[in-house]
C-alpha cells in the first residue's frame, strides 16, 4: 500500500506529540481530548506509524511516543481497524525493525507484539519467518531489532508458538536460537538465551529434544563478561532445576559452585537471579544431600546479601530518623485486601489456626519490589526450614559476630537473619534466647530507625517463646512495654513495624494480656492522634487483633470509654465511598464481637450504615448490568466488609440484634447477596445467615423456603470457603428448624455425603460437613440414618480432633440418634466410632450416657470373646481411654 501524509496533518500531529511531553497537566488533558478526537479518523494511525518509522529527522522521544499511542489504539480497537491500515502498519514495522536507534527498535518490537497478540499470529503468517530471516542479517541493528521483537513474542505467546495451528514454528526457532549462543555481540547472546528461557517451564517438546545442547551452551556462557548474559544463564538454571533435575544432577556440584560465585556478583541483578536458585533448590528433595557440604560457604554469602545497599538506604530515607509529621503520599499506601469471613472450628491440635503467610521481609515495603536483600533473607528462611538445627553450628558464630557489630548496617542484617531462621531453627535457638531476647529488646531503642523497625519484626518471630516463659515480668512485660513505646515512635516505618509485631504478640499471648489492657489501650488510642494515613490502617488491625485475642475481657466500661470514641469519630468522618472504611469495618467487627452487650450504645448507626452500604452496592450493580456504559461497576468489597461487620454484630450482640433486624430489609438484601456472581459476596452472606439464625431465628424462619435451595446450590467444594459457610449455615438452620428440616434433606444430604468422602478435602470443610450431617441426623434421624454406612467412617475421623464445644456436642447427639435407628450401619466401622467417642475430654452427662450405652450395647451384642478380639486391634492409648471414660 502506498500512503502519503498531508503536510498540515503531519504538522498538527507532531505539535500534539511535543505538547504531550509538557509537565503542565492542563496541556496534557487538552492533548488527551485532541487525541480522542483524532481517533475518529482511521488514517490517524497511518500518521502515527509514519512518524515512528519514517521521520528520522525528529527526536527519538517524539517518534517513540507516536508508536506507543499507536500501540494503545491497536489494543483498544484491535480487529476493528481497517485491514489496509493494519497491513500498512505491519509492513512499516517490519521495515523499521533495524532502526539505528535502540529506543525506536524497542518501540517497534512492542508494536509488533501488540499486533501479533491482538490479531493472533495466525493472521500474520509472514511475521515469524521474516523475523527469523532477519537474524542472519549482517546489519547488527537488524539482527538486534529482530531478536528484541522475537523475545517479546516468546514472552507473550509461549504456548501458541508450539501449536499445530501455526505448524509448530518452535521446531525451527529453538535450533535457530541455539546457534546464536556464541554470537560475538553480548546483546544477541542474551536475547537468544532469554527467548529459549520462555519455554523451559512449559517443558516444550522441541526444547526437551535439544535439552543437552541447551545445557552445554549455558555452561559455556556461564562466565560471560556481560551481566545480562550471566543473569539469563542463572535464570535458565533455576528453571531447569524444577523441570529437568535429572539432566542437572551429574553437574550439581559445579552448578552450586557457580551459583555461589554469582550470588556475590558485582552486578546486583545477577546476584539476585542467582540467589533465587537457593529458593528453588530448597523445594527439591535432594536439597539437603547436595547442598549440605556447601552450606558453610553459602550461609555467609546470604547473610552478606541481606545488608541494605547504599541505594536501598537512600530510597528508604534511612537517614531520616523522625518523619511522623510528614503526611503520607497516597501512592505509597498499598491496597489492602479484606479476608472474607469463614466459619472454622478450633481443633485440639492447632491452637493458632492458619499461620499468617508473613515473610516479614516487608520491613522495606516502600521498596516493595523483590530485591537481593529480600531474596537472601527468604532463602535463609527456607534453608533453615530444610536443615533445621543442623545449620546452627554454621550460622550461630556468624550471627554472634554481626549482631553486636559497631556498624549499624551490619548489625541490622544480623537482626534480620536472626528473624529469618526463627521458624526453622527454633528448637536449637531456645538455649540462646534468654540472652538474645533482652538484647533484642534493648535494640528496640537503637538510635537508627531501620534497626528499630527490623528488631520489631524479629522479636515478633520469637513471640511464641516469649509468651510461653513462666515469669512474664522477665520477658513478656518488657517486650510489650517496649513495643508499645515503638508504636509511638517518631519514625513512621518503626510505628508500622511495631504495630504489626504487636498484633503478632496479641495473637500469641491472647488473654495473658488482660492485666495490661489499660496500658495497651491508652497507647493504641494515643496513636490515633499521632498517626498519618498509612499507619492508621495498620493501627485498626492491631486493635481488631487485640479484640479477637482478649474477647469479652474488653467489655469493661473504662476500656469502652477509651476505645470507642476515637473509632466512632473516624467512622463518622469517612464517606461511604472511602476505601478506608474496609479496615475500620473489619476492626469494628472484631470489637463488636468482643464487647458483646458493651457495643449496644454504638450498634444502631453502625448497623444502619452497613445496610446502606449493601443497598448502595446492589443498586449500583443493577444499574451497571442494565446500562454498562452509563454506570460504573461497583466495588463489591464495600458490601462484603459490611456483611462481615453485620456478622460480627450478630455474634456479639446475640439476641439484642433483634430490634435492629426487625426494622430493616436485611433479609431481602441477604437473599440478593446469596445469589451474587462473586464468590466472596456469597461466602460472607452465608456467614451472616448462620449468625442471624443463631441470634434471631424468628426473623429468618419465613425465608427458609427461599434460602435453603440457594444453600443447596452452593455445595460445591471447588469453591471451598463458599461451600464451607453454606454447610455451616445449613447446620445452624437445621438446629433451629428441628423436624421441619425434613423437607430440605433431599436438597443437601447426598451432596454433603459426597463432600465428606471426597479425597484431599481441607480439614475445615470436612469438620463443618461432619457437624452438619450430625445435626441433620439429630433433627431428622429417620431420614439420615439409612445412609449411615456411606459416611460414618469419614465422619468419625473428621471430628476426632475437634475440641469439646456446642457444635461437636450437637453433632455427636445426632450420630447417637442415627446409630440407634440403624445400628447395622455402623458395625463395619465401629472402631472409628470408638476412637471418636474417646476424643471427648468432658462430654455433658447425658451425652456421655448416650455414648456409653452404644458402646456397651455393642459389647453385649457381640459377646465377651468377640469384644476382646475387637479391642485387641485398638492402639493401647485408645483402649485405655475407653476403659477410663466409658468403663468398658
Amino acid at each position: 500500500m502506498t500512503w502519503e501524509p498531508q503536510p498540515e496533518g503531519l504538522q498538527q500531529i507532531l505539535t500534539l506529540l511535543k505538547e504531550s511531553q509538557s509537565p503542565d497537566t492542563e496541556i496534557q488533558q487538552a492533548v488527551q481530548r485532541k487525541l480522542e478526537e483524532l481517533n475518529q479518523y482511521p488514517d490517524f494511525n497511518n500518521y502515527l506509524i509514519y512518524v515512528l518509522t519514517k521521520l528520522k529527522t525528529e527526536d527519538e522521544p517524539t517518534r517513540s511516543l507516536s508508536g506507543l499511542i499507536l500501540k494503545n489504539n491497536i489494543r483498544h480497537l484491535g480487529t476493528n481497524l481497517q485491514s489496509d491500515i493494519v497491513n500498512y502498519i505491519k509492513e512499516e514495522c517490519l521495515m523499521a525493525v533495524g532502526d539505528p536507534s535502540a529506543l525506536i527498535r524497542a518501540t517497534v518490537g512492542i508494536l509488533i507484539t501488540t499486533i501479533a497478540s491482538k490479531g493472533g499470529l495466525i493472521n500474520w503468517p509472514s511475521l515469524l519467518p521474516s523475523l527469523c530471516g532477519m537474524l542472519d542479517s549482517q546489519d547488527q541493528y537488524v539482527c538486534e531489532g529482530a531478536f528484541g521483537a522475537l523475545q517479546k513474542i516468546c514472552e507473550d505467546s509461549a504456548e501458541g508458538l508450539d501449536s499445530a495451528d501455526l505448524n509448530r514454528p518452535l521446531n525451527v526457532m529453538i535450533p535457530k536460537f541455539l546457534q546464536f549462543f556464541n554470537h560475538s555481540s553480548p546483546k544477541i547472546r542474551s536475547h537468544a538465551i532469554a527467548c529459549i528461557n520462555q519455554f523451559i517451564i512449559h517443558r516444550t517438546q522441541v526444547l526437551m529434544l535439544h535439552i543437552d545442547a541447551f545445557i552445554e551452551n549455558l555452561f559455556r556462557l556461564s562466565s560471560d563478561e556481560d551481566h545480562e548474559v550471566r543473569k539469563n544463564v542463572c535464570r535458565a538454571l533455576c528453571m531447569l532445576l524444577e523441570v529437568r533435575m535429572d539432566r542437572l544432577m551429574p553437574y550439581m556440584n559445579q552448578i552450586i559452585e557457580y551459583m555461589l560465585q554469582r550470588s556475590q556478583d558485582q552486578d546486583d541483578s545477577v546476584a539476585l537471579e542467582a540467589s533465587e536458585f537457593w529458593l528453588s533448590l530448597a523445594e527439591q528433595n535432594i536439597c539437603k544431600e547436595v547442598l549440605g557440604p556447601h552450606l558453610p560457604r553459602l550461609a555467609p554469602i546470604l547473610i552478606r546479601g541481606m545488608r541494605y545497599s547504599d541505594i536501598d538506604i537512600i530510597l528508604l530515607k534511612g537517614d531520616v530518623e523522625e518523619d511522623e509529621m510528614i503526611p503520607d503520599r497516597e501512592e505509597d499506601i498499598r491496597p489492602r485486601f479484606h479476608k472474607s469471613r469463614t466459619h472454622t472450628l478450633k481443633s485440639s491440635t492447632d491452637e493458632n489456626g492458619e499461620d499468617d503467610d508473613d515473610d516479614g521481609m516487608d520491613d522495606d515495603n516502600s521498596l516493595s519490589e523483590w530485591n537481593l536483600r529480600k531474596c537472601s533473607a527468604a532463602a535463609l528462611d527456607v534453608l533453615a526450614n530444610v536443615f533445621r538445627e543442623e545449620c546452627l553450628p554454621i550460622l550461630y558464630p556468624i550471627l554472634n559476630e554481626i549482631l553486636f557489630h559497631q556498624q549499624w548496617e551490619i548489625k541490622e542484617s544480623g537482626i534480620l537473619a536472626l528473624g529469618a531462621i526463627a521458624e526453622g531453627c527454633m528448637q536449637g535457638m531456645v538455649p540462646h534466647l534468654p540472652e538474645l531476647i533482652p538484647y533484642l529488646i534493648s535494640c528496640l531503642s537503637d538510635k537508627k530507625a531501620l534497626v528499630r523497625s527490623i528488631t520489631c519484626w524479629t522479636l515478633s518471630r520469637y513471640a511464641n517463646w516469649v509468651v510461653m516463659q513462666p515469669n512474664h515480668d522477665q520477658y513478656l512485660k518488657p517486650l510489650m512495654e517496649e513495643l508499645l513505646n515503638r508504636i509511638l515512635d517518631a519514625n513512621k516505618r518503626v510505628q508500622e513495624a511495631a504495630c504489626s509485631a504487636f498484633a503478632t504478640l496479641e495473637e500469641e499471648a491472647c488473654t495473658e494480656l488482660v492485666p495490661y489492657l489499660s496500658f495497651i489501650l491508652k497507647t493504641l488510642v494515643f496513636a490515633f492522634s499521632k498517626y498519618q494515613h498509612k499507619n492508621l490502617l495498620i493501627l485498626y488491625d492491631a486493635i481488631g487483633t487485640l479484640a479477637d485475642s482478649v474477647g469479652h475481657h474488653l467489655n469493661k466500661q473504662d476500656y469502652i470509654n477509651m476505645l470507642m470514641p476515637p473509632l466512632i469519630q473516624k467512622w463518622n468522618m469517612l464517606k461511604d465511598e472511602d476505601k478506608d472504611l474496609f479496615p475500620l469495618l473489619e476492626c469494628l467487627s472484631s470489637v463488636a464481637t468482643a464487647l458483646q452487650s458493651g457495643f449496644l450504645p454504638y450498634c444502631e448507626p453502625v448497623y444502619n450504615r452497613c445496610i446502606s452500604l449493601i443497598q448502595q452496592t446492589i443498586n449500583q450493580d443493577m444499574a451497571n448490568t442494565a446500562n454498562p456504559g452509563q454506570y460504573e461497576q461497583p466495588d463489591k468489597e464495600f458490601m462484603i466488609v459490611a456483611l462481615d461487620l453485620l456478622s460480627g454484630l450478630a455474634e456479639g450482640l446475640d439476641g439484642h440484634i433483634e430490634s435492629l433486624v426487625v426494622n430493616s430489609n436485611i433479609m431481602e438484601l441477604l437473599y440478593q447477596c446469596m445469589q451474587d456472581i462473586m464468590p466472596e459476596v456469597r461466602q460472607s452472606s452465608f456467614a451472616l445467615l448462620g449468625d442471624l439464625t443463631k441470634a434471631c431465628f424468628q426473623h429468618v424462619a419465613r425465608y427458609i423456603p427461599d434460602f435453603l435451595p440457594i444453600l443447596g446450590q452452593n455445595l460445591n467444594p471447588e469453591c471451598i470457603s463458599v461451600c464451607n459457610n453454606a454447610i455451616w449455615a445449613i447446620g445452624e438452620i437445621s438446629i433451629k428448624l428441628g423436624a421441619d428440616t425434613r423437607l430440605y434433606i433431599p436438597l443437601v444430604l447426598n451432596q454433603l455425603i459426597a463432600i465428606i468422602n471426597r479425597p484431599n478435602t481441607t480439614k475445615t470443610l470436612l469438620e463443618n460437613t461432619a457437624i452438619t450431617i450430625g445435626r441433620l441426623g439429630l433433627v431428622c434421624p429417620l431420614d439420615v440414618a439409612p445412609l449411615l454406612q456411606q459416611f460414618v467412617r469419614q465422619w468419625c475421623t473428621s471430628l476426632r480432633n475437634i475440641r469439646d464445644n456446642e457444635e461437636k456436642d450437637s453433632a455427636f447427639r445426632g450420630m447417637c440418634q442415627m446409630i440407634t435407628v440403624n445400628p447395622v450401619g455402623v458395625v463395619p466401622d465401629f472402631i472409628f466410632f470408638c476412637d471418636a467417642a474417646a476424643s471427648w475430654v468432658s462430654p455433658k452427662s447425658d451425652l456421655h450416657e448416650m455414648l456409653q450405652k452404644i458402646l456397651s450395647g455393642f459389647k453385649t451384642q457381640v459377646g465377651e470373646e468377640n469384644w476382646r478380639r475387637f479391642v485387641d486391634q485398638f492402639p493401647p492409648q485408645l483402649a485405655e481411654r475407653l476403659t477410663a471414660m466409658y468403663d468398658i
